[in-house]
C-alpha cells in the first residue's frame, strides 16, 4: 500500500481552496450564492489536492486506473485531475447563470486555470514547504 500524505494534502488543499474561495468572491456577485460556492470550492480543492498528492494511494484504491493507457503515468493523472477540476469549477459557476441572463455568476477561465495549476503543482511544492510548515504544524 502506498504511503498517504494526509495532513500535507489537507494543508495545501485548504490553501488552494481558500484561494479559490477568494477568486469566487470576486467573480460571483450574488451574495446568497457566495457562501455555498466557497464551501463547495474549499472541499473540492481539498479532495483534488489529496488525489494529486497521493497518486499511488489512488491507484491502489482504484486499481483499474493502472490499466488505462496514459492514466498510469502519475504526471498525466495529475494533469487530468487539474483539467477535471478546471471544468468542474467553471461548470458549477456557470450553472447559476443559465446563459448570459445573469451577470457576475461565471468564474473566469484564467482563475480556474490558476487553481488547476496549483492542484497539479501541489506535490512538487510540498517538499519545498515542508521544512517551514513542520515547525508549526504536525506533518
Amino acid at each position: 500500500m502506498a504511503e498517504v500524505l494526509l495532513l500535507p494534502s489537507l494543508y495545501l488543499g485548504f490553501i488552494v481552496g481558500l484561494y479559490e474561495a477568494i477568486l469566487l468572491h470576486r467573480d460571483v456577485s450574488i451574495p446568497t450564492h457566495r457562501f455555498g460556492h466557497m464551501i463547495h470550492a474549499l472541499l473540492f480543492a481539498m479532495i483534488a489536492v489529496f488525489a494529486s498528492m497521493n497518486v499511488g494511494y489512488v491507484y491502489d484504491v482504484f486499481s483499474g486506473l493502472k490499466d488505462l493507457m496514459y492514466v498510469n503515468n502519475p504526471l498525466i493523472f495529475r494533469v487530468l485531475i487539474g483539467l477535471i477540476a478546471m471544468v468542474k469549477m467553471h461548470a458549477v459557476s456557470a450553472a447559476l447563470s443559465r446563459g448570459a441572463s445573469v451577470i457576475g455568476t461565471r468564474e473566469k477561465w484564467t482563475h480556474t486555470f490558476i487553481v488547476a495549476a496549483l492542484i497539479i503543482g501541489a506535490p512538487y511544492v510540498w517538499p519545498l514547504l515542508e521544512p517551514f510548515v513542520s515547525r508549526y504544524l504536525p506533518t
